[in-house]
């Protein structure tokens, strides 16, 4: 699936994700300020969040709950080598029904991170629009 998009219809763009993503671990690969926590924002508040949500840049993970779900908010950007990630027990979100959205998954090995996981590549162009492409 392909979109672009201004950051005016995100939400329209977040609810297209909720209903193409394969599973429910969803990978955002992009440049710096493209947009990634933004969407991901979105996504977290359709998801029936209440929670103020931000960027977990210094604490790498942020738990949200809808009341009855849990979803995970990555961010790797700050992980300085993947022993980081074991240490935090990465692997243990993985395995159940949460959903875990993942900035920056490209700072840890690809073998750490679930193999069925949905793909997010988010680019700008000089007008400012947003090209998202999911796979």
């Amino acid at each position: 699936m392909k979109v672009v998009y201004d950051l005016s219809e995100v939400e329209k763009v977040a609810k297209r994700v909720i209903n193409k993503a394969k599973n429910k671990t969803i990978l955002f690969y992009g440049n710096m300020g493209v947009g990634k926590t933004t969407l991901i924002k979105s996504i977290v508040k359709l998801l029936g969040v209440k929670d103020v949500t931000s960027s977990p840049t210094f604490s790498i993970v942020n738990e949200y709950s809808d009341g009855d779900n849990i979803i995970y908010h990555f961010d790797f950007y700050r992980l300085n080598d993947e022993s980081e990630a074991y240490d935090f027990g990465l692997e243990e979100y993985f395995f159940n029904d949460n959903w875990c959205l993942i900035e920056w998954p490209e700072k840890v090995s690809r073998d750490l991170l679930p193999s069925e996981a949905s793909v997010i590549e988010i680019d700008i162009e000089n007008d400012g629009k947003r090209i998202m492409v999911m796979r």
